[in-house]
């Protein structure tokens, strides 16, 4: 997941950036509403997070650009304690939750969560693939309920393609989703991340096909055949 934090206050822009990117999360951040609107405009994100209190464009006119060009993403607003009129109007504005300043990193990484998941078409919390279950609130994946140890990137890598399942990723896509503005990360990468990956689920059964050149795809898991039982019961004579 892909997160854009519009945040002036550099100790906590950095705090949130670190126990983000500990969480999994590529963590865009920028210091004023101009570079916010500016990203928004032309980047894809799976979340933002928005100071309304930004220098050079303030937060609510963000969050209104934003709305005014259709944009459906998730939007968590950090507030002043006592802002509540602020609160109001960004609620109204299209924001979908908010948090009062200071807040628990525990209690905003709950709400990253929660907002992300909505914004990925809600659902269940658990998405099953064959003997594959990951869990989306704990980023934690299983295989025969046995947990994998996987690192923030595999995880990342593995909720695309299960998103995207039957459906061909590019490694521009990959890397658009994982990574973070400014970071080198190359196509050579990306192959190691899926390999990495891939020997873990394949264990069970779950494959990751490459199309050369091309990309990857989850594969849609087939459920094993099973022969026709008998409707003639015998005696055993």
């Amino acid at each position: 997941m892909r997160i854009l934090l519009a945040e002036d206050d550099s100790v906590l822009a950095d705090g949130l950036t670190r126990s983000l990117r500990q969480s999994g999360y590529a963590i865009d951040c920028v210091k004023n509403g101009a570079d916010a609107d500016t990203a928004l405009s032309t980047q894809e994100f799976d979340l933002l997070i928005l100071d309304l209190g930004l220098p050079r464009l303030s937060g609510l006119e963000v969050l209104r650009r934003l709305r005014a060009r259709a944009s459906n993403l998730p939007v968590l607003i950090l507030t002043a304690a006592d802002s509540i009129e602020q609160r109001v109007n960004g609620l109204d504005l299209g924001a979908d939750d908010y948090m009062a300043k200071p807040f628990a990193l525990s209690e905003l990484e709950a709400r990253v969560r929660a907002l992300t998941r909505r914004g990925a078409g809600g659902g269940p919390t658990v998405i099953r693939h064959g003997p594959l279950a990951y869990d989306q609130v704990g980023r934690s994946a299983y295989i025969n309920e046995q947990m994998l140890d996987l690192s923030a990137r595999e995880l990342g890598l593995l909720e695309i393609l299960l998103a995207r399942s039957g459906r061909l990723v590019s490694k521009e896509q990959l890397v658009d989703h994982l990574c973070e503005w400014g970071e080198e990360v190359s196509n050579n990468a990306i192959e190691v991340y899926v390999h990495r990956l891939r020997k873990k689920i394949e264990v069970g059964g779950v494959r990751i096909a490459t199309v050369r050149g091309l990309g990857y795809c989850l594969e849609k898991f087939a459920e094993p055949v099973r022969p026709p039982q008998s409707d003639v019961l015998h005696s055993g004579k």
